[in-house]
């Protein structure tokens, strides 16, 4: 039991510091993500339409990577270019933090049967 105190506060003190080490804050991030990202991605970043990619438990660092590129014009969508282009770096690493901090859905993986 002694043992697993250490091991508990360790990781008590890592979950509470990934926002930290990501560069983004959650909070701030949900807040721009209600404004600009929810009517597509949804609120969460669980999206309801299939055209629009879910980012709920998505990377922190693979968002912030994909906005910049977005902004940058390095990755082609119309519309991505144009809310990309209203958010600063922070404003990528907060929604970033926001998304990655989310349950993403699990779709169910169903056994695969043979056919003769």
């Amino acid at each position: 039991m002694k043992r697993l105190i250490p091991i508990f506060i360790a990781t008590l003190f890592s979950a509470l510091s990934l926002n930290v080490l990501a560069g983004g804050n959650a909070e701030a991030g949900k807040s721009i993500a209600a404004q600009t990202c929810a009517g597509c991605h949804g609120a969460d970043g669980n999206s309801t339409m299939a055209q629009y990619p879910r980012l709920a438990g998505q990377q922190a660092d693979y968002i912030v990577r994909a906005l910049m590129d977005y902004k940058s014009g390095a990755r082609s969508n119309p519309i991505m270019k144009g809310f990309a282009a209203g958010l600063s770096e922070q404003d990528m690493k907060n929604v970033a933090a926001w998304f990655s901090h989310q349950s993403g859905l699990i779709t169910p993986v169903l056994p695969r049967t043979v056919t003769k």
